[in-house]
């Protein structure tokens, strides 16, 4: 049995509100990093392959920057969560292939691949979540 003050914080909007925060975090951050910066996050699109680079840089601010305020507003949850998942799904082959490494380099992108994965099990958590408090 969860007590009494446990419920209560579990319960709050406030704490749903925190939690859809701290799980978008990274991505809107990302979002206005490369906002401010475009010149970067092309370059950064470059560096991994994908071209036109321009064009990966405006679809990663969109996507990141939609997604992360609809999980945040907890509207169309679904949407920005499936979105946010699968962008960080495919970040894993680009940017993460630690099969293709070796040393040092493999286990590090080996670790990011698998905290890329725990971001996937929580959006999945959150678009549930939503989705349960919309039919209670």
């Amino acid at each position: 049995m969860t007590p009494a003050i446990i419920s209560g914080i579990l319960r709050s909007p406030i704490t749903a509100f925190v939690a859809r925060l701290l799980l978008v975090f990274m991505f809107l951050g990302s979002a206005i990093s490369k906002l401010t910066d475009f010149a970067g996050a092309e370059a950064e699109m470059a560096h991994f392959g994908l071209s036109p680079p321009w064009l990966f840089a405006a679809a990663t601010i969109i996507t990141q920057l939609v997604g992360g305020l609809l999980i945040l507003l907890n509207r169309a949850t679904w949407l920005g969560a499936g979105a946010l998942g699968i962008f960080t799904l495919l970040t894993i082959p680009i940017a993460h292939h630690f099969w293709s490494m070796e040393g040092p380099m493999a286990q590090f992108e080996f670790y990011v691949a698998v905290e890329h994965l725990s971001v996937l099990g929580g959006m999945l958590l959150v678009a549930i979540l939503a989705e349960r408090t919309r039919a209670a």
